[in-house]
């Protein structure tokens, strides 16, 4: 085990004021629970918006994670970077294959969740206004005016490209439930998803699922906790790393 060296700073979008919930960003959920998984101490910079951190990552994406002067981004990148510090706390200790697994389960909740969640904010008409209003209600009228609706286009335009919104709104959450169906049948009635030991697949789909699960988006959070067993087994994953 080599620990940092320097004291950890996590750098992310504000904190949402919800209890339990770290970040509206997954990415910055998903750190703030390894971090402390890996029974890590840091401290939290919080930012309006992914760009103030620009200058520690050229990307202009959160998050970021600070060990004294060195600058670790990329959601993944800073959980391989605990890993490296603390081995097994995030691929769960198994062996070698159980280790793969966790990692491509991880990409999946990255692209693939991530997908549904990015559109449920930014593309379906029924949460966009709520999401307009908490994602840009500190910002100038103009902003907010003219600024917002371009980012939306924007966005959708890269949810079409990804093929999550290119054939519209309902063969997009017919495909989500049909997902969400699998993760139901899948998730494990008792432990976490590849055993006993909580490791990175759990963290990467808790976070994208919990972001599912806000005020932002209430039918999507019906349909999650709708699923009994999923439902469970992500109280157990919030339970674990609180």
């Amino acid at each position: 085990m080599t620990l940092p060296t320097a004291p950890l700073t996590l750098c992310e979008l504000a904190d949402p004021g919800i209890p339990g919930v770290e970040s509206y960003s997954p990415f910055c959920v998903k750190v703030n629970r390894a971090l402390r998984l890996a029974g890590l101490a840091y401290t939290r910079e919080h930012g309006e918006r992914p760009g103030a951190f620009k200058k520690h990552n050229p990307t202009g994406q959160v998050p970021v994670l600070l060990e004294g002067g060195r600058a670790i981004f990329d959601s993944t990148e800073i959980l391989r970077q605990i890993e490296a510090w603390v081995p097994g706390s995030m691929s769960g200790g198994g062996d070698a294959l159980t280790r793969a697994e966790a990692w491509l389960w991880e990409e999946y909740a990255d692209s693939c969740l991530n997908g549904f969640l990015v559109a449920s904010r930014w593309a379906d008409d029924r949460n966009w206004p709520t999401v307009r209003d908490t994602f840009f209600s500190a910002a100038p009228w103009p902003v907010r005016r003219i600024v917002a609706p371009q980012a939306r286009r924007r966005i959708v335009a890269g949810l079409v490209a990804r093929d999550i919104w290119r054939a519209g709104p309902d063969a997009c959450w017919r495909r989500f439930q049909i997902l969400l169906d699998a993760l139901e049948r899948r998730a494990p009635a008792t432990g976490f998803w590849l055993g006993h030991n909580l490791g990175v697949a759990d963290l990467a789909l808790f976070a994208q699922l919990q972001g599912l699960c806000t005020p932002l988006t209430p039918w999507h959070e019906s349909q999650v906790l709708a699923r009994t067993r999923l439902r469970d087994y992500l109280a157990r994953v919030d339970q674990a790393t609180r």
